[in-house]
């Protein structure tokens, strides 16, 4: 535990009871959490098995998994897990999977499947917005921890009580085709623990000692996980920060960190305040923003770092030239201190207003990353593979089925699979099932039929390789025999093209490499498990992405752009005066900075063939006068800057004259 403060080092010792550490951004939280790990090991207060630590994503997890072995040598963490809410909540249904009424290898519908399934249950030729909406509801319902029966008592409008009607139907089917989607993997849990004392007796001896990152993120769902499985004793530490709280919109329930207190009276609360990533400059316009919410356990984040440059706040004409301005500063930037373009990060409150920023570092060779593309498990070619592989797993899994007997396509049509779709039914089989029936084959037409039959040869061969091969070279295997790589060879119409589609398939086989396990469903599952959010490192590249994409990074130079109302605040929060969130959205972008920081706004915006005149954000007139320099405001430092820049031009060009 050597350099831990005193704050930090009271929360990894306190290893009984209920604890809340809330930890400031910046503040070390993922140390204290790792070193807690390790002394609960070291000091005998619990085994490594027994104790379980939970985050929000992938990534954090992977990360904090290294941190662990780089702290904890030999095999004295062998058993610890450390894994997602969705990846514990797996685990639980894995085991429990009878008392659900959950046969094994049961399938995980991913947003697709689930989004298809609801449109089939709703009526013909109901729209998308339609669709979405009924979806929305009924996750929201599962996230709250509701039944179908529930949601219904709980409606109030006409389109919750059809979203509830939806929600029964919906789950009858899930229970038809042997599976569960994403948000079942923590309501289904917390419907057990809550329900049967000898299952929650068992998961409370299997895990002795929580600990939760983030924490103020948890949906209601979530938390009630928490609580079932640390029990009345409370032996957690849960690890979050009120005003960083930005997930309001996904389910995320900023009161659960209140909650705790009531729910656990002997509660212990910790505060980390102090931070080690901003200049103090940074750190007080942080703490003079984030005053004007409301807290019932305030922070003042301080550093024994240097002041700092003072954060610029730069007017633009407009939002083109807003992008023109922060590009050329990164790259004026980057020459004056030989700084790599990793070093710079742009934050936005939309995804559209990438557009010009993107257009302005194009023109001046600038690389980037934007941060919320094309998920790696959203591309076309990882979705067909996931496809294959979840019906190898599961032969019960009738949108698997229907995606990979199209991916490559065969002599396999709509209306072969509406026929083979009318035998299944009336024989009570599913889809794959049907389609390995001689007798039922015989009712196709000759053509389609040798068409299923070759299909289903390939997949039982798969089926055979998954006793015997390695988890990725099961896949690799699979991208060959499914006929994947030959139809992505068909569709691109370069080499290029081919090899850059065609990495992906090789990487989705990397995913798998790691210790053997016991077959193809085990693999599906954890794949249903990947966030979105991992998509590796950007590189030598200047980041692009939103503020909540931004959380949990840092970086030595932050723009954040269109700092405007109507934009940050957002409109609809300025409608329904929900202010609090989106000033925690700012401050989030702002504890971002390691040592400068811009913020900028436009004085105009072409909306509709129309300029409308923009108001600077009301946040920026919330944070302390002392700590900005505003343009204009000094003209001699204006002029500084203006020289300092020209003289960088004429370097470049004499530079590029000598090369």
């Amino acid at each position: 535990m050597h350099g831990l403060n005193p704050p930090q080092r009271q929360a990894v010792l306190q290893t009984q009871g209920p604890l809340l550490v809330l930890a400031g951004a910046g503040s070390g939280k993922t140390r204290v959490i790792v070193e807690k790990i390790a002394h609960l090991i070291a000091s005998g207060a619990m085994p490594a098995r027994r104790i379980a630590a939970i985050t929000f994503t992938n990534k954090s997890a992977r990360e904090m998994r290294e941190r662990v072995a780089r702290r904890i040598k030999g095999d004295a963490a062998e058993g610890l897990s450390v894994c997602t809410f969705h990846a514990l909540g797996l685990k639980l249904l894995q085991i429990e999977s009878a008392k659900l009424g959950l046969k094994r290898g049961f399938s995980i519908f991913d947003a697709d499947d689930s989004t298809a399934q609801i449109k089939d249950l709703l009526a013909p030729g109901s729209k998308p917005d339609v669709i979405d909406a009924v979806r929305n509801l009924i996750s929201r319902a599962k996230n709250a921890g509701l039944s179908p029966e529930q949601a219904a008592s709980e409606a109030r409008s006409a389109r919750e009580h059809e979203a509830a009607s939806v929600y029964a139907r919906y789950q009858q089917r899930l229970s038809t085709f042997n599976a569960v989607d994403f948000d079942d993997l923590i309501r289904l849990p917390v419907q057990l623990l809550e329900s049967d004392e000898d299952c929650v007796a068992a998961w409370r001896e299997r895990i002795g000692y929580l600990l939760v990152d983030e924490c103020q993120d948890t949906n209601d769902a979530q938390y009630r996980l928490l609580k079932a499985i640390a029990g009345p004793r409370g032996d957690f530490t849960c690890v979050g920060d009120d005003d960083q709280s930005i997930y309001a919109w996904r389910g995320a329930n900023p009161d659960n960190l209140l909650q705790l207190g009531n729910d656990y009276p002997a509660l212990k609360i910790i505060k980390l305040e102090q931070n080690y990533r901003c200049s103090n400059r940074v750190l007080r316009a942080a703490n003079a923003l984030i005053a004007n919410n409301p807290h019932e356990h305030p922070k003042t984040l301080w550093s024994d770092q240097a002041d700092g440059e003072r954060i610029r706040v730069w007017e633009c004409k407009d939002h083109a030239h807003e992008a023109e301005k922060v590009a050329a500063e990164i790259q004026f930037q980057a020459q004056k201190n030989s700084a790599p373009w990793s070093d710079f990060c742009i934050l936005f409150r939309g995804n559209f207003q990438s557009r010009a920023l993107e257009k302005a570092l194009q023109l001046l060779r600038v690389p980037y990353h934007l941060t919320g593309g094309t998920a790696f498990l959203d591309r076309g070619e990882v979705k067909d593979a996931m496809a294959w592989l979840r019906l190898v797993a599961n032969p019960e899994d009738d949108a698997a089925f229907l995606r990979a007997v199209q991916s490559p396509k065969r002599e396999v049509g709509a209306t072969t699979l509406a026929k083979l779709a009318e035998l299944a039914q009336h024989a009570q089989l599913p889809l794959s099932r049907a389609a390995e029936s001689v007798g039922l084959l015989k009712q196709l037409a000759p053509r389609s039929a040798n068409a299923l039959g070759g299909f289903i040869d390939i997949v039982r061969g798969l089926r055979h390789d998954a006793t015997q091969l390695a988890p990725a070279e099961l896949v690799r295997r699979l991208n060959e025999r499914s006929g994947l790589l030959a139809m992505l060879r068909a569709q691109c119409k370069d080499e290029a093209t081919f090899q850059r589609r065609r990495t992906n398939l090789d990487e989705l086989a990397d995913w798998f490499d790691g210790p053997r396990t016991s077959g193809p469903g085990e693999l599906a599952a954890a794949l249903a498990l990947l966030s979105h959010a991992d998509k590796g490192d950007a590189g030598n590249q200047v980041r692009l992405m939103s503020l909540h994409a931004a959380k949990g990074l840092e970086f030595r130079y932050v723009f954040i752009v269109g700092v405007e109302d109507g934009v940050l605040p957002h409109e609809a929060s300025l409608e329904e005066g929900r202010l609090d969130e989106e000033r925690r959205l700012l401050y989030v972008g702002i504890t971002r900075a390691k040592e400068q920081l811009w913020l900028s706004h436009a004085r105009e915006a072409l909306k509709w063939g129309d300029r409308l005149r923009l108001q600077p954000s009301r946040f920026l007139d919330e944070l302390p006068a002392a700590e900005l320099q505003r343009d204009g405001a000094d003209p001699v430092a204006d002029a500084q800057r203006k020289q300092e820049r020209a003289s960088a031009g004429f370097a470049a060009i004499r530079a590029l004259l000598d090369g």
